[in-house]
């Protein structure tokens, strides 16, 4: 299969997190064993300059067949609906106007992190630019192609969401494809696909224990959980993150940074500062998805009068300054 990727609005970062896939023999090898070939990339490939037009022209002639168009980073569609805010250099033509064509071409269309999928930071703020994803404005459907476009091989675009997208979900996503194992029924109802979505960033977080017993931290170095004071999202985050870690080490929480569900349109522009939990009467507004308001009032005061010594001073400390205490084996 023939993978077309351009690069939008954007900072690069999905393409640097890409690089870090877990595979000895790097990302690209792993591409070629599932007989993945990239045609361009603006970063990766060696064709630039007019050899990298002539292909793109090709393709979007329809006379370069290819598979899958990847599209890393939002689309200007600005000013005044001309697109002329992001040129394609050395083509005289908006960016917009290419991805248009392309995607027209292609047979699967995929949008390479949240800034593709849903105009992510890029549409932030008063968004001069008018900034959008490929069929999302935000939460709204509609972006560059419609709410109604449908890629040649009957799918929407799919959304592999993330600020910086994991590799592992692109990786996944693009081997699916490859292998005819990727339908609809594969994608959430923001259009992003189940394999990660199907998770919360709170399972496997290295801090569930201080989570269980409301053990909060009080500062970013603290080991307590980060929801009640930091502002971590976790328990309502889609994602595996903590599940399979960054390099299969690191995650933001594992980082000692609260989740801040850049999986989601709108993560943006949260309407509080990134690192604060807003409250109403001393409860956090955003609770764990799927559970009622009274039952975590209810489990957090529970919670807390349980709380072990343990626990309780070493979520105050950047270090754990009580150890487990150690029990002898055998039959009780």
């Amino acid at each position: 299969m023939k993978v077309l990727w351009l690069q939008a609005a954007g900072c690069g970062g999905c393409t640097q997190s890409l690089l870090g896939a877990e595979n000895r023999a790097g990302v690209l090898a792993q591409f070629a064993d599932a007989g993945l070939e990239l045609l361009l990339h603006p970063a990766l490939s060696e064709a630039s300059g007019d050899e990298a037009l002539a292909l793109l022209r090709a393709a979007a002639s329809g006379d370069l067949p290819f598979d899958i168009l990847c599209i890393e980073g939002a689309l200007l569609r600005g000013p005044n609906g001309s697109g002329r805010f992001q040129m394609l250099s050395g083509s005289g033509r908006p960016l917009i106007d290419w991805v248009r064509e392309l995607a027209a071409q292609a047979r699967t269309v995929i949008a390479i992190g949240s800034c593709s999928a849903f105009g992510g930071i890029i549409s932030s703020g008063e968004n001069l630019t008018d900034a959008c994803g490929l069929q999302f404005d935000g939460d709204q459907a509609g972006g560059l192609l419609g709410p109604d476009f449908r890629a040649a091989a009957g799918l929407p675009v799919i959304n592999v969401a993330g600020c910086p997208v994991h590799p592992g979900w692109v990786v996944d996503t693009l081997l699916a494809l490859a292998l005819g194992a990727f339908s609809e029924s594969d994608l959430d109802p923001w259009q992003r696909p189940r394999s990660y979505t199907e998770q919360l960033v709170h399972h496997g977080c290295p801090r569930n224990e201080y989570y269980e017993f409301k053990a909060s931290a009080q500062k970013l170095s603290d080991l307590g959980c980060l929801m009640e004071n930091m502002g971590c999202k976790g328990t309502q985050a889609n994602a595996d993150c903590n599940l399979r870690p960054w390099n299969g080490v690191g995650s933001c929480v594992r980082g000692g940074f609260p989740c801040i569900s850049c999986t989601e349109p709108g993560f943006e522009e949260p309407g509080h500062p990134f690192m604060a939990t807003p409250k109403i009467a001393g409860i956090p507004i955003g609770l764990p998805i799927d559970m009622p308001k009274a039952w975590f009032v209810a489990l957090a005061a529970l919670s807390k009068s349980a709380t072990p010594r343990r626990v309780r001073e070493n979520s105050r400390s950047d270090h754990p300054v009580i150890l487990p205490g150690t029990r002898k084996s055998g039959p009780k």
